[in-house]
Formats: C-alpha cells, structure tokens, sequence
C-alpha cells in the first residue's frame, strides 16, 4: 500500500512555499511526479525533491514546471519572489518565515485568548488581551526597524485611558495613508509612514480603555493593520503582508466587526492570487463572505471580485463569469452612506478594474473574448480619479497588455505609453511586474519603424527608474 505524502510545510521559506505550490498544482492536473518528470525531462526524485524544497529550482525550470502544469505563470512569478528573497539574503537582508503562533505571540482566535505569564495582580481581562495585541503587533511594525532605535526617535505620549479622540487620531492616519498607498503605491515613504502610526497604535492597546470605546479602538488598530498589509503587499513584503492581514482578522473577530473581517480577506485573498496560490486566495475570499447577509452591497461584490479572480487563475472559465456576474448584480444595490470608511474606494471604476482582471486572465489563460476585459479597463480607466493613480497605471497597463495579446499591436502601443507615463510615478511593485508581462507580450509582435523597440525602452525606463 502506497503511503500518502507528508505534508508539506509552506511557512518555513520562499523556496518551500514554491515547492508546495508545485505539489498543489501537480495533483491539481493529476499528475504523479514521474508522469511530470518526463513533461519536463527530469526525474521523479528531482520534481518530489523540488516540492520538498531541498532541491534548487533554477528560472528555466520554473518555467517549464509552470508552462507543464499550465500555471499561467504562477509558478514563474513565484521563483522571482525566490530570487528576489535570496538577492535579499546575500545583501544581509532576509524575508522573514511565516511566524509560529505560540513562539512569537502573533495574535490567536480571540475567542480563546491565552493566560498572559506576565500579567501583573489586578489586571483585568481586557488590559490582558491588549497586551497580547500589543506583543503581535509590536512584531510585526518593527520588524523593518531594530527596536533599539525607536526610543532615539521619540515616542508619541500616550493617555493615561483611551479617550474618543485618540481613536480620531488612528482614524485620520488610516485614511491619510490608505490615501498616499493609492496614490504613490506602497513601496516607498508609505510603508517607513505606516510603521510609526502603527507602533503607536498598539502602544495604545496597552492603555487602559473604557469597555464603550474597545470595539471602536480594536476596530481602527485592525483598519491600519490593513492599510499597512496592503502597503507591504504592494511592496513585496509578503511574509509581513500575511502576518498583518491575520492581524486584521483577529482584530475584526475580536470584536465582532463583520466589515472590517471582510476587508481583511479580500486583501488576503488578493495577495494569495498574486503570489501564485489561487485555491488559497479562493478560500479567504469565502471565508470573507460568511454570513454575507451582515455585509453592504459593495462588500460582497468586491468578495465575489475575488473570487472571480482566483478562479480564472484556475481556469475555471464559468465559475469565473458566474462570480463576476454575481458580483455585478450585488453591486447594482450599492447605495451611498451604507459603507464603512475604508471602502470609499470601491467606487463604479474600482469595481471594473477589478472584474476586467478577472477577464483577463480567462482571456489570455482560456481564450476569452478579450472584448468585456478591455470594455471594462477602459471604464476603469476613464472613471479613476487622480487621487488612485496606481489604479489607474494599473489598469491602463493590463489594457495595453490584453490589446498586445489579442489585438491590434500599435493600438496597444498607444495605450502603453499613456500608462507608462502614470505607471512612473509610483513607487509600485506589483506595477512593475505588470509592466514586464507588457514587455514580454510586445516580443511576440512586430511593427515597423522600430515601434516596439521604442515601447520596450520605455518600459525599461519605467522598470529602472
């Protein structure tokens, strides 16, 4: 009898985590490692060896894993985060593993919070659970910053008890850097900015707060944890990402705040996607929409995007078009003042932008019709506002990307130097990337009067400036 595979553990590292994907997307297409070994040329030992994370994948080899297992390019993004974490190392700067929940005091389910050792005679339970809050996310904020500096820089004073106004204050640093996140992406003073709030923030967990002010403080310190997993995404930060959404959701459950869970997991399910890992990113977006009755319009569409996302990624063309249906029919019942703060961005182009990703992946992955994509990108396009500018970059890139695919190639030249002009201007690595794939598409084409050459040196630009 054949003994089932040993779990795999994909929280160790980068390299471990690729290895798992490819062992998800193996048994995804049914595959033994032998039936993919020959796909490929190597042997079975290598592939399980490769999935056991002891055995160096190489860019060429990811590519012809990816290009076997018709990954649509999960597999090949997912070796750049590998190369880019051992650039990392080499430059004495290493990605941290996904942390271990009982050794680094990252936030547990809040409906079993444990016996802190340190807690000090007469501390009630609440000042006890602010403190565990206090241990992850004190973590998880510095962890780009050595704590030994921090006093040097000056705390904030804290309030002898958590009054109204200091909730005011994590309020207004959400919104104001939510806000330069979409505007100059969140690979550059954005994150350095989130830091700092959120090191305050969780000082001031650790104060003493009136029960009728914790599920609006738990509720602000868990909307920045969002703002600054959302920053860290765009920045490539994943293992900090991951651990500041979880954050997020233990927060939001903490206290009982349907929205604000939703709005974490639709980031966890967006991070899960782009880092190449679908079926996972399927299931935060599900999980999000648990009692879906308790969400606004908006919510569940932006959900229901989500998952329409992952499953194009798995090729799963009609499930794809029923969820972006389903989204836009839930959508059409949105109305104004229903939704919390942070969902002000989910506006007519928002909700677009989001479903033309969706088609674009059922186009280029399962031959589509590329014309709903691009009818929807350019919507997005003409409806973001200044203030979403990486939106806006982001979309009029997949645009040019999907019209380089399937289209004319010097209309799509057109529409790339228009968006490699906003592209520029922020500090963006998911925009980067989407950019590259523009690049990579345009070698497929030809034009006259060096027109793509052209374009591929300002994508080069773009790409080093």
């Amino acid at each position: 009898m054949s003994q089932k595979p040993k779990p795999l553990d994909d929280t160790v590292s980068l390299h471990a985590w690729f290895g798992v994907e490819v062992r998800n997307w193996r048994n995804q297409r049914g595959l033994s490692t032998a039936e993919l070994g020959r796909r490929i040329n190597v042997s079975a030992s290598l592939i399980e060896r490769i999935e056991k994370g002891t055995r160096s994948c190489g860019p060429a080899r990811a590519a012809a894993l990816d290009e076997a297992l018709e990954a649509g390019g999960a597999l090949i993004r997912l070796w750049r985060r590998v190369e880019e974490d051992a650039d990392n190392v080499h430059r004495g700067r290493t990605t941290s593993p996904l942390p271990n929940p009982v050794a680094d005091g990252t936030p547990k389910p809040m409906d079993a919070v444990p016996e802190d050792p340190d807690t000090l005679p007469g501390e009630s339970e609440t000042t006890v659970e602010r403190r565990s809050f206090l241990a992850a996310a004190s973590g998880t904020a510095m962890s780009a910053t050595p704590m030994g500096l921090v006093p040097t820089l000056g705390h904030g004073a804290l309030p002898k008890a958590v009054r109204p106004q200091d909730i005011e204050q994590v309020r207004a640093a959400s919104t104001t850097l939510s806000g330069w996140d979409n505007l100059y992406g969140g690979a550059g003073m954005v994150r350095e900015a989130c830091t700092g709030q959120l090191t305050w923030a969780s000082r001031l967990l650790h104060v003493r707060c009136p029960a009728s002010l914790k599920e609006p403080l738990f509720t602000a310190v868990g909307d920045l944890a969002v703002v600054m997993g959302a920053a860290a995404f765009d920045a490539y930060e994943h293992n900090e990402a991951r651990r500041l959404l979880k954050f997020a959701v233990e927060c939001a459950e903490h206290v009982g705040n349907w929205h604000l869970r939703a709005n974490a997991q639709n980031w966890r399910a967006r991070q899960a996607i782009w880092v190449g890992a679908p079926d996972e990113g399927l299931t935060h977006a599900e999980q999000g929409l648990v009692r879906a009755d308790r969400l606004t319009p908006r919510e569940q569409a932006m959900l229901h995007n989500a998952r329409a996302r992952a499953l194009a990624k798995m090729r799963d063309v009609q499930s794809t078009l029923a969820a972006i249906g389903r989204s836009d029919e839930v959508f059409s019942h949105a109305r104004t003042g229903e939704d919390q703060p942070w969902m002000a961005y989910y506006d007519r182009a928002q909700h677009h932008g989001d479903t033309g990703h969706a088609l674009y992946d059922a186009t280029l992955l399962s031959g589509y019709s590329p014309r709903p994509a691009a009818d929807r990108f350019r919507v997005a396009i003409t409806g973001h506002r200044d203030t979403y500018l990486r939106s806006r970059a982001i979309s009029g890139t997949k645009l040019a990307s999907l019209t380089m695919a399937t289209g004319d190639p010097r209309e799509a030249v057109a529409i790339a130097h228009k968006a490699l002009k906003e592209a520029g201007r922020v500090s963006s690595k998911r925009t980067l990337d989407d950019v590259r794939d523009l690049r990579r598409l345009s070698l497929n084409r030809t034009l006259p009067q060096g027109e793509l050459h052209q374009l591929r040196e300002h994508i080069d630009t773009t790409v080093l400036s």
